[in-house]
């Protein structure tokens, strides 16, 4: 019977063993402490009070333990920095759009769920009325102003980059006991018999017309929804009301932290990053926010936003020499490491988002996304386009994506354009659809993929260069190819000011001791038009090296079985090595070893510019496993997070 091993990357989410992984792979600590969290309730810095809402407040009161107010909001249009609002057990529905953030780390403002408390927060309304029409269908009427100033089910999803399929799709939704159904293309549809994904269907158009009046001349939103053996009159039957739950209406506001909430159930529109990028929750084109420790679900289009301010080119930029104009808008509009990015959103669980679980252009540089599980994005293919991913960052500078959890999504991972000193570590991507677990789009290096988990049957999608690829396990399909018709920037360094602009002709990436278990392994890159370094790597089952490795360790007939179980402890990953398969020549993956990329010029080093060293020993055993080499069947825990104790 196989013990349960530990990987190299299987650490809880906590600050203490989040940073001690860091130093087994190379990080050091400096580099990333503002990681850390003990998980405590936070308290007001020096000179700053708390505030506490709860369901049976007022808002007329003065927000104490004793004299609670009834809105999250009316506690922001008090909080100043160095304020702390803790939000007690209940429902609240609206949308909290603070008019300030903190001055810095040490006077952020604060929001959290009190200890122990559910809240939750939500972006809809129930809704009781609806008339029986036949079958599984139901029918409710209801006036505009029941929605205020905003109607999801008259706005209509568009944008740069978005693909309707010929049909209409609105930011409404329509859910039954917290499940959403499913916009229906007609009426038609939604009036026969119930199938599989129970639907839904609305009259009203983007602007309302005449045939959507009452006998009084008002305006009406008619839903039509198929609720099959039940009576939505005697369930939890929610529509779509408001198009954010969380998210400033001004950019700017810095220094803000959320924790602790289940946030769910927006309005969200499509977020291009030629756009200005509202999510469920979003910082709007600030600096320093923490996000953690949150249920986000429910969106649909984006669950969490690290995006750019809005302007008159909103959705008039679907080219690159469009981005372009918007990245050189952005620079004369503050996007620098001083006003920018330097977001922390750790710890979260994101799921049913139709377009991206995270997304960002612009706004995530400088940040930490980590130990965030991130599921049942873009699954149900309802539009198409660009954007659909887990994670999805257009600029993700000195960005740090690590120990994440991402399954069952249409694309995993998405860097594109800008990913220097980007960092993916140490994540487990399995179950991921067509689009890959990792995307790397027209990109210049220096980036670092090490570490990581890629178990899907589509792995890397490569139309970049400059990458250094270590100790990663491969199981699937890996799928270069050049991009010379664009050309996009790469920047002077650990900054975002431009440097130049180059195509993408392919090549110029470092493979050093991976495993590939199955899948193409590494030789469609012998067409590589920029030279490669390859050596340490280890194939297995079919996969193959470039040509480029003379000395691969290549066992074609070896059988490691690779399969992923769930257990009542967690998923966990089966797999066969034996100490046999070892390739001879295993060097040490350092910042000297990895030497310049081609195109930027630069150094494979950290965000505080110190060097990379992945492993202590001088011989490093490939893959992400911790050593001892493991020998025989072996079973190590994916998720959730397990190790030592941070104490």
């Amino acid at each position: 019977m196989s013990v349960v091993r530990r990987m190299l990357i299987d650490f809880p989410v906590t600050a203490a063993v989040i940073l001690a992984a860091m130093v087994l792979c190379g990080t050091t600590v400096q580099s990333f402490a503002e990681t850390q969290t003990t998980g405590a309730p936070a308290k007001p810095a020096p000179g700053g009070r708390e505030y506490h809402v709860a369901t049976s407040g007022d808002d007329a009161r003065d927000g104490t333990a004793a004299q609670p107010l009834r809105t999250i909001q009316a506690a922001a249009d008090r909080a100043q920095p160095g304020d702390v609002i803790t939000v007690h057990e209940g429902v609240y529905r609206e949308r909290i759009d603070p008019p300030r953030g903190g001055t810095s780390d040490q006077r952020r403002i604060v929001y959290q769920a009190a200890p122990g408390d559910k809240v939750v927060i939500k972006g809809s309304e129930p809704v009781t009325g609806w008339e029986k029409v036949g079958h599984d269908t139901w029918k409710v009427t209801l006036p505009d102003s029941f929605f205020g100033d905003f109607n999801p089910f008259k706005d209509v999803i568009r944008g740069d980059w978005f693909n309707p399929k010929g049909r209409v799709h609105h930011t409404g939704a329509v859910y039954l006991n917290g499940h959403w159904l499913t916009e229906a293309a007609k009426l038609d549809d939604v009036l026969k018999p119930a199938g599989k994904n129970p639907l839904w269907f609305t009259q009203a158009g983007p602007a309302g017309n005449d045939s959507d009046k009452d006998d009084d001349g008002a305006k009406t939103t008619i839903i039509w929804a198929q609720f099959p053996g039940v009576d939505p009159n005697k369930e939890n039957v929610e529509i779509n009301a408001r198009q954010a739950v969380f998210y400033p209406s001004e950019p700017g506001c810095d220094y803000i932290t959320v924790r602790g909430f289940t946030l769910e159930q927006a309005a969200t529109p499509w977020a291009p990053p030629t756009a200005e990028q509202i999510g469920l929750i979003g910082t709007h084109w600030s600096k320093g926010w923490v996000i953690e420790n949150n249920t986000i679900r429910y969106s649909v289009c984006t669950g969490v936003t690290l995006g750019k301010y809005g302007d008159e080119w909103d959705n008039r930029a679907q080219s690159a020499k469009g981005y372009v104009g918007t990245i050189n808008r952005a620079l004369e509009n503050g996007w620098s490491k001083e006003n920018i990015g330097h977001h922390v959103v750790r710890g979260n669980h994101i799921s049913h988002c139709e377009q991206a679980g995270i997304v960002g252009s612009l706004g995530p540089v400088f940040s930490t996304i980590v130990g965030n599980e991130i599921h049942d994005i873009h699954v149900r293919h309802l539009f198409t386009g660009a954007e659909m991913a887990g994670i999805k960052l257009h600029g993700a500078i000195d960005t740090l994506v690590a120990f994440n959890h991402i399954h069952h999504t249409y694309r995993g991972i998405w860097l594109d354009w800008m990913a220097q000193g980007a960092r993916v570590l140490g994540n487990r991507l399995h179950d991921n659809g067509r689009g890959f677990d990792l995307f790397l789009e027209v990109n210049h290096g220096p980036m670092m993929i090490d570490n990581n988990l890629f178990l899907s049957e589509r792995n890397l999608l490569d139309w970049s260069q400059g990458g250094a690829f270590a100790h990663n396990l491969f199981t699937g399909r890996i799928a270069p190819r050049p991009e010379r018709r664009r050309e996009t920037p790469y920047h002077k360094p650990h900054s975002t000011e431009v440097a130049g602009l180059h195509n993408i002709p392919g090549g110029d990436h470092r493979f050093y001791n991976n495993i590939f278990a199955g899948g193409s392994g590494l030789a469609p890159y012998d067409k590589a038009a920029f030279p490669m370094q390859m050596a340490g790597n280890l194939f297995l089952g079919g996969a193959r090296p470039a040509k480029a490795e003379t000395d691969a360790a290549v066992l074609p007939e070896a059988a490691p079985n690779v399969k992923l179980v769930e257990t009542p402890e967690g998923l966990v990953l089966e797999i066969t090595l034996d100490k046999s398969w070892l390739p001879k020549n295993r060097p040490l993956v350092t910042t000297e070893l990895l030497g310049k990329t081609r195109i930027a010029g630069l150094p494979f080093k950290q965000p505080d510019g110190t060097p990379y060293r992945l492993r202590k020993s001088e011989t490093p055993l490939p893959g992400p496993f911790a050593e001892p080499w493991p020998d025989g069947r072996q079973t190590l825990k994916v998720w959730p997070p397990a190790g030592p104790s941070p104490e």
